[in-house]
């Protein structure tokens, strides 16, 4: 390996937005990270159910909107 190209390695301060602070190795001293598996949903077993009934309740309306204005016109005969 080439000598003093590389980055120096050293422990690093990894500090979450919930507050929680973990110990790694890195080349930068500390890193801020938004989430992790303290306050990550899907490690707390807080995950949301999203409710997509509405919105598909809502495209089968405009769905249908657009086949009823495009029926009479496919219907009409062809010379």
């Amino acid at each position: 390996m080439k000598e003093k190209i590389h980055p120096k390695y050293m422990q690093a301060k990894i500090v979450c937005a919930c507050g929680r602070t973990y110990t790694t190795g890195s080349t930068k001293p500390e890193l801020h990270v938004e989430v992790c598996a303290g306050c990550h949903p899907f490690y707390t077993g807080t995950q949301h159910i999203l409710d997509v009934q509405g919105r598909v309740e809502r495209f089968t309306k405009r769905y249908a909107k657009q086949q009823a204005a495009s029926a009479p016109a496919e219907a009409a005969p062809h010379r």
